[in-house]
């Protein structure tokens, strides 16, 4: 389990290496929710997810003997992209094994910051499978993307400066898939603001953490099928531990409400983000969580986009 001090831990070896995002805000979205709603802008961080926090602080923290062979991961792009750039930082190798169906914008992105890419089925267990075999033949250390300590101290680093520029919140909102960012955030939200809760949103077509979360135990046998593709992946043993402890709810929305939450948050409030940074906006506009009259913090969580594909295009 980690704990505070571990994101503490995590923010020192950030220092100079990821960007302190901005939190902006939008009198438009509070009008219709009701709400005063604070956004961390974690889509215009390096390489446009808060995926690049945890990569870079598991990296970060490995011993030169174990850097030496290089870094493993899977993805469906954004993990895969924060992985390649933060060895590429250190100077090591990276193999990020990749689904076949991924956005063609994150696999390039992945091969552009130097990175190996092995391709699989897209499926939970072709990509472990695929990853075991990569770290058994090239001894490389599997920095996975959330069933990883080091990962969600990291994750959690986005929530840690949003309370602190932001430290009366009453609720902290972020997306759910495997579940680093919201374990990170619930424990970085729960230290600094004891009384804030703590929501993960999903979509409602990859919904495994919120049965989980009501069932009080993993439920893995799913099969996503959601436009939000970083959120495909299922609740980690790990995060969901933390989760337990730390996380008041999970909530579901449907693919529709997150392609009109995604255009919204564009066309009002200029920002490009993705399909699964928008499941939790949806949440708060469908008033899927209670808003009135809240501080809401939002973490955006990227913003890496097919634009060949947008979601509202025929």
């Amino acid at each position: 389990m980690i704990d505070f001090s571990d994101i503490q831990a995590a923010a020192a070896r950030l220092r100079g290496k990821a960007h302190v995002t901005p939190i902006q805000t939008c009198a438009h979205i509070d009008e219709l929710t009701g709400a005063r709603v604070f956004f961390k802008c974690e889509n215009l961080q390096r390489v446009g997810a808060f995926k690049f926090r945890g990569a870079t602080n598991a990296i970060a923290s490995l011993s030169d003997a174990e850097a030496e062979r290089g870094v493993a991961t899977q993805s469906s792009g954004n993990h895969g992209q924060a992985v390649a750039l933060a060895a590429k930082l250190r100077a090591i190798p990276a193999y990020v094994v990749m689904p076949n169906n991924v956005p063609a914008i994150k696999r390039a992105a992945v091969a552009g910051y130097g990175a190996e890419i092995i391709e699989c089925e897209p499926t939970a267990a072709a990509r472990d499978r695929t990853l075991d075999r990569v770290a058994s033949e090239t001894g490389a250390y599997v920095v996975h993307p959330y069933n990883d300590w080091r990962v969600m101290a990291g994750q959690g680093t986005a929530a840690l400066e949003l309370c602190e520029a932001v430290p009366d919140l009453d609720l902290v909102l972020t997306p759910v898939s495997g579940g680093g960012l919201l374990a990170g955030t619930a424990t970085s939200v729960k230290h600094l603001v004891p009384t804030a809760q703590v929501i993960g949103a999903e979509p409602a077509g990859a919904d495994d953490a919120w049965r989980s979360f009501r069932a009080g135990r993993r439920i893995t046998d799913i099969k996503p099928d959601t436009i939000a593709d970083g959120l495909r992946a299922i609740i980690g043993e790990k995060p969901f531990s933390v989760i337990r402890a730390r996380v008041d709810d999970i909530v579901r929305v449907d693919d529709a409400a997150t392609i009109r939450a995604m255009r919204l948050v564009w066309e009002r409030m200029k920002l490009v983000i993705e399909p699964s940074a928008a499941v939790p906006v949806a949440a708060l506009l469908e008033r899927t969580i209670e808003t009135e009259g809240r501080r809401i913090g939002v973490i955006l969580s990227g913003g890496n986009v097919d634009l060949d594909r947008l979601p509202w295009q025929n």
